[in-house]
């Protein structure tokens, strides 16, 4: 068998674009184990940028997606800061979040849980899953009192 021709970076770029939206900084990382040169990395993820081929926003709008059937606001918040995000786009996620905080908490509370706490350290056991997971304390409070209002 003939060997194999070496992959271009721009290859391996579209390869892990194709598995799921990056963002900059952690494209950049992974196309750094295969190339010394750093100048080139950042023209291919300028090229990538302008062609639309890498796009901070649906990036964003992916994490928000994925994470938002398990964590709350707050911990969705800290990842997508983590990924050098302006405010703007972070902003923009967080709001449609926010809505749906309520019902994606009660819903991951009834799978785990599925009954109101029978005793304080029920209560704080369930208080500190739900706030593990990053939710609010209101959103906490509101899904331990049993209340279904949204």
């Amino acid at each position: 068998m003939p060997p194999r021709a070496p992959v271009s970076l721009r290859a391996r770029a579209l390869q892990f674009l194709a598995q799921r939206e990056h963002a900059r900084d952690e494209l950049a990382r992974k196309l750094a184990r295969h190339s010394e040169d750093d100048a080139a990395i950042e023209t291919l993820l300028d090229e990538l940028e302008h062609q639309d081929l890498l796009s901070a926003e649906r990036f964003a709008e992916s994490l928000a997606r994925r994470r938002g059937q398990r964590y709350g606001v707050a911990r969705i918040r800290n990842e997508l800061r983590g990924h050098d995000l302006d405010e703007e786009t972070v902003a923009a996620q967080l709001r449609a979040l926010s809505e749906t905080e309520f019902a994606r908490a009660r819903a991951i509370w009834l799978r785990r849980f599925g009954a109101v706490p029978a005793d304080l350290a029920e209560r704080g056991r369930q208080t500190r899953f739900l706030a593990a997971r990053g939710f609010s304390g209101e959103v906490i409070r509101k899904v331990l009192s049993g209340d279904d209002e949204t």
